[in-house]
Order: C-alpha cells, then structure tokens, then sequence
C-alpha cells in the first residue's frame, strides 16, 4: 500500500450552517471522484477554516458523507493580512494499491488560491492534459464581464477582464494631461507603466503602478479613453502579451473586443455576445444609475454607439466576430439563461 494526500480547498458565500456543510461536502464528493476513492481507501482528513466561518464543523459534512470511522479533525487557518476570506481547506489522507498521480481540487472562488492548476474542464469533471480556454467577444454592454464572471465562478476557473487593463492605461494618460487618442502622448508612457492583475479576496483587482485603481477605472470618462488608447497598436500589444502570458498557465474565461481573433485565436470556445444599441445602452444606464451617476439616456446611447463605431473600425485587431464563434444575442435575456445556453455548448463540444 502507498499513503498519499491530497488538497483541496472551497468558499461559502455566508457563515451558515447550511452553506457551509454543501460546500464542503461537494468539495469532498469531487476530491473522491477526481481521484477514484472510496471511503474504504480515506485514512484521515484535516479541514481548516478561516477565521469568519464558525456556524459548523466542516468536519460534519464528512460525518454526512459517511465518514463515521474516519479520524477528522477541523482547526483555524492562519489569519494572514489579504488571505481568501470565507474559505474551507482540506488535506485528505487515503492508501493506494498502485502508484498513480493525484488531482487536487479547488472550487468556487476558492481556485484563485492556485492559479497554477490547470484541466478544469466543463461540468467540474477534470482532465490534467488540457487547458481550458474560452473567449467572449462584443460590443460595449452586450453583458461580456457579467456573463463571463459567472461562467468562470461555474466552471471553478479564472476570469480575466482585459478591458480593464486598457482602462488602465487610458487613466495614467488621462492623469498625466494627454489624449488617450494621440499615441505621441500615449506611447512615450507606456514604459514606464506597470499594469498589474491581482486576485484578492477572489475579486479582480487591477494595480497602476503599485496602486489599485479598481473602483477609479470604472467611470464615463476612462470608458471613453479606453476605447481610444486601444486602437494604438503599440498598447496592444503590450497588454496582449500579458493577456497571453496569463492564459498559457491556467483555464480562464477571458472577455474583450479581440479576444477569439487575435488574443486567443486558439481558444477551445468563442462566444459573441451581442445586443441591441437600446438594450446595451439601457443597461449601461441603469448601471450609471445604480452607481449615483447621473446620466442622460440619450448620451448614454450616444457613447455606445460612438464605440461600437471606433471598435469596429480600428486599423489594428478590429472588433469582429471570429469565424468559429458561436453568436448569442442576449437582447431580453436574463444572465441564468445565457449561461445555460454557453454550457450547453460547452457540453456539445466535449461530446
């Protein structure tokens, strides 16, 4: 016989009782599965938890599972400054009759702890072979990062929104008094620009030049220079490498205007998302809104259709549809169901 561990690690999304022993017992079930064990084969399993999480032992998830003869034991994580918050870890114990590699497993937010791991394939099911990579494409407001951050959260892979490293970009132009759309004042920056992509607390935060800038790029204004620093080859490619070099190590979905033509054209899914001027416009609006913006629907609608027009119409890696994307328009479509209409083609393509 040969002892083995393996890890594995989740999130609940409150300090309840009842979220915290499914979590648990899902994340149990598919470190099982992924790895061919019965509850014959388990020798012990020591859970940690985060600090914020006291509702249950996680440990009586396994009681459930029928780990009635199995020694457990649940103890604190390390409250480390920035640590993933709401987490369940697991190390499991178990004897094999043949050497063979193990699989950990890391679900729901919980995957941002390794972004090393790669294989995570559609339906949880792993395959440590292959990458998973899926671009989504599409005009401003089409619902691209929404639709995108769920499916990732799904899938337990990474999101990357590459909109936001050009946002970026167009701040630091903004904040040192040039014109996003004039590359003289644009690329003599671009060296001395650190655009950083971090997962903290398994959110997105995007670093310039060492400070968060997360919550300032999301404005009317930095919308705009976004749209007009990335039509200038030489920010592109700077930023698509990085993109790339992200993308070469883990599964992620990745959303943009180029992704599935000229990010990723290689990438195992291609989704175009797309909607009516109105309905983008009109979401665009109510977000605004939500945010204590004050904006005038008819700009709104302006500003959309202006960058449906310069995306479409850059020189260089223009927004269109790859040849082998699938198109979803999500005109009148709630998120739940969009998403079920992508995993079902996730679904077909495995076969």
């Amino acid at each position: 016989m040969k002892i083995c561990a393996v890890r594995g690690a989740t999130t609940v999304d409150k300090n309840e009782k009842k979220d915290i022993l499914s979590r648990t017992a899902a994340l149990l079930k598919q470190m099982m599965d992924c790895n061919s064990l019965t509850l014959h084969d388990i020798i012990s399993v020591i859970f940690t938890a985060t600090k914020d999480i006291d509702a249950v032992y996680p440990a009586v998830a396994a009681r459930e599972l029928g780990m009635t003869g199995i020694p457990l034991m649940c103890c604190q994580e390390m409250d480390v400054t920035g640590s993933l918050p709401l987490c369940i870890r697991v190390l499991m114990h178990f004897q094999l009759t043949e050497v063979r590699a193990v699989q950990p497993v890391y679900l729901e937010k919980a995957v941002m702890l390794r972004p090393d791991l790669t294989g995570f394939a559609p339906g949880g099911d792993v395959n440590p072979d292959k990458k998973l990579t899926i671009a989504i494409d599409g005009p401003a407001g089409a619902g691209k990062s929404t639709i995108a951050k769920r499916l990732a959260e799904k899938l337990a892979i990474l999101y990357l929104d590459t909109g936001a490293m050009y946002r970026a970009v167009g701040l630091k132009v903004m904040e040192a008094g040039g014109d996003p759309a004039d590359p003289s004042d644009v690329i003599p920056l671009l060296d001395r620009t650190d655009v950083v992509v971090r997962y903290e607390n398994g959110a997105q935060r995007v670093y310039l030049d060492g400070r968060d800038v997360t919550d300032k790029i999301r404005t009317k204004q930095i919308s705009g220079a976004a749209s007009a620093v990335a039509v200038i080859p030489e920010v592109r490619r700077k930023l698509v490498n990085l993109q790339r070099e992200i993308a070469s190590r883990t599964s992620l979905v990745m959303d943009g205007r180029d992704i599935g033509t000229y990010v990723l054209p290689d990438a195992d899914v291609k989704i175009f998302l797309t909607a009516s001027p109105e309905e983008r416009a009109r979401r665009r609006w109510e977000e605004l809104r939500q945010k204590g913006m004050d904006q005038d629907y008819a700009n709104v609608w302006k500003e959309i259709t202006n960058r449906d027009h310069n995306d479409s119409n850059r020189s260089f890696a223009p927004l269109k549809k790859a040849k082998d994307a699938v198109w979803i328009d999500t005109t009148n479509k709630a998120i739940d169901e969009v998403i079920t209409e992508i995993e079902s083609l996730l679904q077909a393509q495995r076969g």
